[in-house]
This record gives C-alpha cells, sequence and structure tokens, in this order.
C-alpha cells in the first residue's frame, strides 16, 4: 500500500512514500515513457507521452497517458502514484499525535480538501494508516484525528476505493460496513 508523510512525520522515522516531498519519492522511483494509443490523432501516436511512474520498493505504480504533453502526464502519474501508495502500503505505527499537515486541514472538526489537490495522497494516508491502526474502529480514529466520524466516513468516500477497502476489512472483523 502507498502513503505519503509531511516533514514532521519524516523527521521520525514513520514517514509514509505518499507523505514524502517529491524529490524524495523519485530517489525510489523508476519512470518510463510509453507511447498510448486512443484518441489524440497522429501526435499520440508518433511520440511517447504516457508516463508509468513505479515505486521500486513497494511495486507499486501510477501512469497516466490521456493528455499530449508529456509534462502533464507526468504530474498526473505522480500524483496518482501517491493516492495508490497511500491506499497499497501501510505504516503498522502512528505518531504521537496527527501530523501538522492535518492539523492544519481541520477546522473545528471539519476536514477541507478536495481530492484533486496535492495533499490529498498524504491525508489519505495518514487516514487510512490510522483507521488500520485502530483497527477499523472509525470513531477512535476519527477521535485520534480530531474530526468527527462522519467527517472522516466523508473523507474516506473521496476515493472510492479507500472506503471500499474499509468496509471489506470492516466486514472481515465482524464490524458493520460504513454507509
Amino acid at each position: 500500500m502507498m502513503a505519503a508523510i509531511d516533514s514532521d512525520r519524516e523527521l521520525s522515522g514513520k514517514t509514509h512514500p505518499a507523505c514524502c516531498n517529491l524529490e524524495l519519492l523519485l530517489k525510489d522511483c523508476q519512470i518510463e515513457h510509453v507511447r498510448r494509443s486512443g484518441p489524440g490523432g497522429q501526435h499520440r501516436n508518433k511520440v511517447e507521452t504516457g508516463v508509468v511512474i513505479k515505486h521500486i520498493p513497494t511495486n507499486i505504480r501510477g501512469e497516466a497517458s490521456e493528455r499530449r504533453q508529456q509534462g502533464r502526464n507526468r504530474s498526473i502519474a505522480l500524483f496518482r502514484l501517491r493516492v495508490n501508495l497511500a491506499l497499497g502500503y501501510r505504516i503498522s505505527e502512528i505518531s504521537e499525535s496527527p501530523s501538522l499537515l492535518w492539523q492544519r486541514r481541520i477546522m473545528n472538526g471539519t476536514l477541507k480538501v478536495n481530492s484533486e489537490h496535492d495533499e490529498f495522497p498524504a491525508l489519505l494516508a495518514e487516514a487510512l494508516d490510522t483507521i488500520f491502526y485502530y483497527q477499523f474502529d472509525i470513531k477512535a480514529a476519527s477521535q485520534f484525528l480530531s474530526c468527527s466520524s462522519s467527517q472522516l466516513i466523508k473523507f474516506l468516500k473521496k476515493e472510492p476505493r479507500a472506503f471500499s477497502t474499509i468496509n471489506q476489512r470492516r466486514l472481515e472483523a465482524g464490524l458493520h460496513p460504513l454507509k
């Protein structure tokens, strides 16, 4: 599974790959430029504008080829890699308190972030790590993260694969699924 970490966690040695700054993350990645078929005309078929980024330690990938510009596809692939890391990589320990990034995003118990924002993968990784740590007890995880259970569930729904994974794991643990 993948995740991202902000600087306070990087220093503590509990850094999730989805939370790392991009330079650090890319040091552990292999980038491949590929041709992709589909709409876009001759330009798309002649030039390797598609980008596949593989995080070598976890074997998790992010890819994009829908844009005609390689640079734009690279940015999209990197974001998708970070989201996939948040989904696919778990850290078994959590810090004594939520990260500074998480604390900055909580206002009166409400988590404010768009699923397309650059900080989303790091926040998703932290939320998932916390939920796994608390053995899928959403109430305990939300209390640790200083938000309401409904806010945490609403946040998870922004990434349907995360919401589905948590519900599957809750069922396996004998808990009712989240709605």
